[in-house]
């Protein structure tokens, strides 16, 4: 009987091992390596890499590699060799922008060039879909599968991981149940769970919106700090309690609540961008420096799902056209955009300056 994990399963083994500070062994048609997540490692298993000879580099994207001005001969991403006495601070300060601005001259740096760099991009796909820091020690084995049985490491494949990690993991109605709120008493909360084992996400459904007729529809982002804190910082709450109660006046619509915090880097890289934030960076500047992209989301996720409810088309609540080509590109119809302004206050007035200007949403 096939009792053994999927590769998405593995995956998110994978993904787990690396929050927890343990390396996993990466393999492919041009080599085999052992990646550990920069942010997570500690001491003793830095110094058991190093003890393994071989070249140790730390993978990180061109956006951070800009910030450091180090050379991305890789295009999207930079290999930094790793001096043999870089202590761990040296990892941290690379990998993660907090002192930047305490420590500007970190280099010079070495960035290796030629040779392949499969791997070390996996690596930083995998830091990524596991809301770390996007950097990764990454140091070439001869024999990953030898490697990965000694030590009890586990072994991606990235030939199958490849295509796996550009799917969009399969969801699955896990409950549905009947949930009156203050919006409106005529509530359900559908509950899916992906198939790779990665956060549920949510479907509010007012009423009983008809299945043959665009229905009125949000996809909304977690926002712990605005949703349940009430944070100045962002429009997210406001925005949340007022496309349910427009939903229910007019008596049906559909709110999907996606676990994709922070534009889908995770609440504690959210933090980090806030903390940039705070030293004068504009929220798109803060990313970048983090590594990441403006926006990591996958819309794909709010598509599967209305698909599965049955949804069509959308008239659709938000300020942003993009969410509207990206549900467009996935097969749902968006006959109507409609506007959602509210929850501009003082403390947020740059952020959504920022939103208009550099991410086209329309304020």
């Amino acid at each position: 009987m096939p009792l053994g994990p999927t590769i998405l399963e593995r995956l998110n083994r994978a993904r787990a091992d690396l929050r927890m500070g343990v390396p996993v062994v990466l393999t492919h048609a041009e080599g085999a390596a052992l990646v550990v997540a920069a942010e997570a490692v500690d001491a003793p298993r830095l110094a058991g890499m190093r003890a393994m000879g071989g070249e140790l580099a730390l993978a990180i994207t061109d956006r951070r590699a800009t910030t450091l001005k180090a050379r991305a001969y890789d295009g999207d991403l930079a290999r930094i060799a790793v001096p043999g006495d870089a202590p761990m601070a040296w990892l941290r300060a690379v990998a993660d922008p907090a002192r930047d601005l305490d420590a500007p001259m970190k280099g010079p740096f070495h960035s290796l060039r030629g040779g392949p760099a499969s791997l070390h991009r996996a690596a930083i796909r995998l830091a990524k879909s596991a809301h770390l820091l996007p950097a990764a020690l990454v140091l070439p084995v001869a024999d990953g599968p030898a490697l990965a049985t000694a030590e009890g490491l586990t072994l991606i494949d990235m030939g199958l991981a490849g295509p796996a990690l550009e799917l969009a993991a399969p969801l699955a109605p896990v409950v549905s149940a009947r949930l009156p709120m203050a919006a409106a008493e005529k509530g359900r909360l559908h509950i899916f769970r992906p198939g790779d084992g990665s956060e549920e996400h949510y479907a509010i459904e007012i009423g009983q919106p008809p299945r043959d007729a665009p229905v009125l529809a949000r996809l909304h982002s977690a926002c712990f700090t605005g949703d349940v804190l009430g944070s100045l910082k962002c429009d997210c709450g406001p925005q949340l309690h007022a496309a349910l109660e427009q939903m229910g006046a007019e008596g049906a619509g559909v709110l999907l609540y996606l676990n994709q915090e922070g534009r889908g880097i995770g609440l504690a890289n959210k933090m980090r961008a806030y903390r940039l934030q705070d030293q004068g960076f504009d929220t798109v500047e803060a990313n970048h420096r983090l590594g990441f992209e403006d926006d990591e989301r996958d819309f794909r996720i709010g598509a599967g799902i209305l698909r599965q409810m049955g949804f069509g088309a959308v008239r659709l609540l938000t300020n942003n056209p993009a969410k509207c080509r990206m549900l467009e590109a996935n097969g749902i119809a968006v006959t109507e955009r409609v506007p959602l302004r509210v929850g501009q206050t003082r403390h947020n007035a740059a952020y959504l300056a920022t939103k208009a200007a550099k991410s086209g949403h329309l304020l």
